[in-house]
């Protein structure tokens, strides 16, 4: 475990975040300086990486480095475990919140042995939804065992807390979704502002498209997120044939990392790859470039718990196709925000993406509808609020014990400032 002395402690309340990988932190943006202002003295531990460095430069937070490997691995996480109980017995925190669900699985053990008061485990998302066999059942268990050492799961999307529910993985009473869900809310007064500052989405828009040599008139669907089965890449390939045959003026962006968990096949990496209006970009920290190229968003996902990509879409005045499962449901209301359709099944997703290409009042429609939708329901600061009013009631301490800290306290220097895209 090695250490940073980027904060000192101040104050009586001590919250712990615990991730796997540092860029999970992009998922508590603005989050921490919130709770910071509010009485909170933040301790966040993730494994070694290059984000932890962007996140304690942007946040108020003390940084600890313990290594959790995202995969099974039983001796290296029992190491884990051990690390983080030392580390929880160091910092003697009041909260453990620890988010997806590795990372909810060893916090909430280490927690547990730490005898920490109050014990939040975040799902953000199941894998054992795509999983079968042994793999299917070691996930079951581990989710049950996550949340029955958890004192209060919270839960990014209504339909995922439903599944969870159903499946049997945490007691009803136990777990909620805070307001329309999302774990962190949604920039979209700075980062995700169509508007705002004035031009600039006019000028990304014409820099990324000259320099991937795409026509001013040309219609861009985008999909961002890691490239990788469950994220629908295969179908996206295949709808990408028929659309590209149908509409001479289309293309079609891709920003994210390939992963050799779960890789796309190769053939299907060549098709898109050796294709002259399918531009990769590879991993990308310039979300908002790329939805200010595009005129449409895709998620063909397989799994979600409430994927951000529909969300930060909406909010850039773009419609949407995604697929109809648990999570999508949530960020996508079908023929109103966007389009939804079957999981794995690319002559619809096709088809839908084809329907917007060849509507534009449709697309502002939706996207104008879908911007209104993010404003009123996924706020970044009513998310904030309902996540530390989640803190006030299980530490047993009036709201406004906490509301009467903010009078002495800064603004919110963070708003609009990015982070790395997460990796969920």
């Amino acid at each position: 475990m090695t250490t940073s002395d980027s904060a000192a402690w101040t104050r009586a309340v001590r919250l712990t975040q615990i991730v796997t990988v540092p860029q999970t932190f992009a998922l508590l943006e603005g989050q921490t300086a919130y709770m910071h202002r509010h009485g909170f003295d933040v301790t966040a531990i993730s494994s070694a990486g290059p984000f932890q460095a962007h996140f304690v430069a942007r946040e108020p937070v003390r940084l600890l480095t313990v290594e959790m490997p995202r995969r099974i691995t039983p001796f290296q996480d029992l190491r884990a475990v051990a690390e983080l109980v030392r580390a929880l017995r160091h910092i003697r925190p009041d909260i453990v919140h620890a988010h997806t669900p590795k990372g909810g699985l060893l916090g909430m053990i280490a927690a547990t042995v730490a005898r920490v008061p109050v014990r939040v485990y975040h799902m953000r998302g199941l894998p054992l939804m795509t999983a079968t066999g042994a793999r299917r059942r070691l996930l079951t268990w581990s989710e049950r065992l996550a949340c029955g050492l958890a004192t209060r799961v919270l839960c990014v999307s209504h339909s995922l807390r439903q599944y969870a529910i159903e499946q049997g993985l945490c007691a009803q009473d136990k777990i909620i979704t805070p307001l329309g869900g999302t774990g962190n809310g949604i920039d979209a007064f700075g980062r995700f502002h169509p508007d705002q500052p004035a031009g600039d989405v006019a000028r990304r828009r014409d820099a990324l498209r000259k320099r991937l040599g795409i026509p001013s008139d040309a219609i861009v669907v985008a999909f961002l997120g890691r490239l990788v089965r469950d994220k629908g890449v295969v179908e996206l390939a295949d709808a990408w044939q028929g659309l590209r045959a149908q509409y001479p003026n289309i293309h079609l962006l891709v920003a994210g990392p390939y992963e050799s968990q779960d890789p796309v096949p190769p053939q299907t990496r060549a098709r898109l790859e050796g294709d002259g209006r399918v531009h990769m970009l590879g991993q990308t920290d310039d979300a908002r470039g790329v939805y200010a190229a595009a005129d449409i968003v895709t998620l063909p996902t397989y799994r979600e718990g409430m994927p951000n990509v529909p969300l930060e879409a909406s909010a850039m005045r773009l419609p949407v196709v995604a697929t109809q499962i648990p999570g999508c449901v949530d960020a996508v209301v079908h023929g109103v925000t966007g389009l939804l359709v079957p999981v794995a099944n690319s002559a619809a997703l096709g088809a839908a993406i084809g329907e917007y290409v060849a509507d534009p009042v449709l697309r502002a429609r939706h996207g104008t509808a879908g911007r209104e939708r993010v404003l009123r329901e996924f706020d970044r600061e009513r998310i904030w609020a309902a996540t530390l009013a989640q803190y006030a009631e299980l530490l047993k301490t009036p709201m406004e014990h906490f509301i009467a800290r903010t009078a002495t306290d800064g603004a919110d220097t963070t708003r609009g400032i990015p982070l790395p895209t997460p990796v969920s």
